[in-house]
């Protein structure tokens, strides 16, 4: 394996998550529809809305690196959901489903070696590059999952 695939696969591990902090599929699997909109402890955010900002933002940072039709939402109002209760077991799973066909559509696009690591993505310039964009996902959901993996001890899930 050439050193450029080992570093492809590394950072592919490190976007499925379990390195350093707990996979989201697994923070999923341990809470339930009833708890995902509790804000516990006066916390200003439930499961719910950092889970969403979190496929939310990805969706964005894969539409950004992989699309050729790109356009930027508007920052911050769709990166947080309107309403901040999900209403439905039907929604939570079209949520799930979303973000994990996003992170293997990110992956794939990774792993291949068409596309480079170190020039701009399609809609970036300069240092928009892929490394930059992986990099960003997988700081930004290890950020956000601390605060759910908090969300599940406070729950009483973890």
């Amino acid at each position: 394996m050439s050193e450029e695939n080992h570093i492809r696969e590394r950072l592919a591990k490190h976007l499925d998550g379990g390195e350093a902090f707990m996979p989201v599929t697994k923070m999923l699997d341990k809470i339930s529809f009833e708890d995902i909109n509790t804000r516990p402890a006066n916390l200003p955010y439930s499961f719910y809305e950092l889970f969403f900002h979190i496929a939310f933002t990805q969706k964005d940072i894969v539409k950004f690196t992989c699309s050729d039709d790109y356009t930027a939402p508007k920052w911050p109002d769709f990166y947080w959901p309107k309403e901040k209760i999900c209403k439905t077991e039907e929604d939570w799973k079209d949520i799930k489903a979303e973000y994990l066909t996003d992170r293997k559509r990110l992956r794939n696009f990774l792993l291949n070696d068409q596309n480079k690591l170190t020039e701009a993505v399609r809609n970036g310039k300069g240092e928009q590059t892929l490394l930059r964009e992986i990099m960003l996902v997988i700081e930004h959901t290890s950020y956000h999952t601390g605060q759910m993996l908090i969300i599940l001890r406070l729950l009483n899930l973890h």
